[in-house]
């Protein structure tokens, strides 16, 4: 591990530990823990309860990210350099901000708007849907189903149609949580969601199928 390359991601880590150290006895003993769909709170919890939110969020996908380019048995991951370090720094950089979020909503017990949520949600899409063509095969990251994993072709062919799948997707979810109400929005959100995981699942079995026919 290149500790000067991975001290700006640690860095990141780290802000939403320091920023629950930095307001932890200005949150209540009390804190909201659930939000519903329309931003009202439903569930309140211990204070206590909001040590686990950095351990869950970036900590916890940044060690991800640590383990598993070690234990690639095909060590394709490794093989894709500085690609998968901004996957690692995107992913890492996105689970802190949602875990600050989670912090300052606790801390101010307000949550007025979950489009924002919705919307950081689609532009962590736009962004992954860049690189699904970068992916190599591996067993950890990206689109891995049966036929993907057997066919080299078919990887490729889905990463591909997944990247442009997930950034039209993830464009439309930003769009529509700048102009929708928030319950609409979320179902929108939830269906398009839907839509960019099963396309291309459904694409890799059908290529297999074509591949077989053919081979």
């Amino acid at each position: 591990m290149n500790f000067k390359k991975e001290l700006p991601i640690l860095a990141i880590v780290l802000l939403p530990f320091i920023y629950l150290v930095y307001v932890w006895n200005e949150l209540p003993n009390k804190v909201p823990m659930h939000w519903n769909i329309k931003g009202e709170i439903d569930r309140y919890g211990d204070k206590s309860e909001m040590i686990i939110i950095p351990f869950i969020l970036p900590l916890f996908v940044y060690l991800i990210f640590l383990v598993v380019p070690k234990i690639d048995p095909k060590n394709k991951l490794n093989k894709m350099g500085g690609k998968l370090q901004a996957i690692k720094f995107l992913l890492t950089t996105f689970m802190s901000i949602f875990a600050l979020f989670i912090i300052y909503t606790a801390k101010n017990q307000s949550f007025s708007n979950p489009n924002y949520i919705v919307l950081l949600i689609g532009v962590l899409f736009i962004i992954l849907g860049n690189y699904f063509k970068t992916i190599k095969p591996n067993y950890f990251i990206g689109i891995r189903t049966p036929w993907t994993l057997e066919n080299e072709t078919i990887w490729k062919a889905t990463h591909k149609l997944g990247g442009k799948i997930w950034f039209v997707g993830g464009t439309l979810i930003v769009v529509f949580s700048l102009i929708l109400d928030k319950s609409l929005n979320f179902m929108i959100f939830m269906i398009i969601t839907g839509l960019i995981t099963i396309i291309p699942i459904v694409h890799s079995y059908l290529m297999y199928k074509k591949v077989r026919k053919t081979a």
